[in-house]
């Protein structure tokens, strides 16, 4: 008599890479964002910020300086990575679509991706 095997779904290599990066881009989406629109959206309408510190020289040579770039990099890519992965589930998870498992990941995956290289080319432009 032989045993059968139990078979487990195999696992992607990219999966620990990917729950990082939903991970890391809620984690920037509940921490960084609302503290970036409480300062630019509130703060800054309210009064409490001089006239001139969002003028466009000012703002611009924020911009220009590495450690903005890096923060805005990372306030507007991981956030994305992280709305893909949400996606990606709710189309699997909440509608019902099994099929075409690996074309909804790549679309949402790819969007997250192309996000990211258009937001690093516009970085490194400025």
């Amino acid at each position: 008599m032989t045993k059968a095997k139990a078979t487990k779904p195999r696992s992607s290599r990219l999966e620990p890479v990917v729950w990082s990066l939903f991970a890391a881009g809620g984690t920037v989406a509940a921490l960084l964002l609302p503290v970036h629109v409480a300062i630019l959206g509130i703060a800054y309408a309210a009064g409490w910020l001089p006239s001139d510190a969002l003028s466009y020289d000012h703002a611009l040579d924020l911009v220009r300086h590495p450690i903005t770039k890096v923060y805005l990099g990372v306030l507007v890519a991981l956030p994305l990575y992280h709305a893909a992965h949400r996606l990606r589930f709710v189309i699997h998870h909440q509608l019902g679509l099994h099929g075409g498992r690996r074309l909804v990941a790549a679309a949402c995956y790819g969007t997250a991706l192309a996000g990211t290289a258009l937001t690093v080319v516009t970085l490194v432009r400025i």
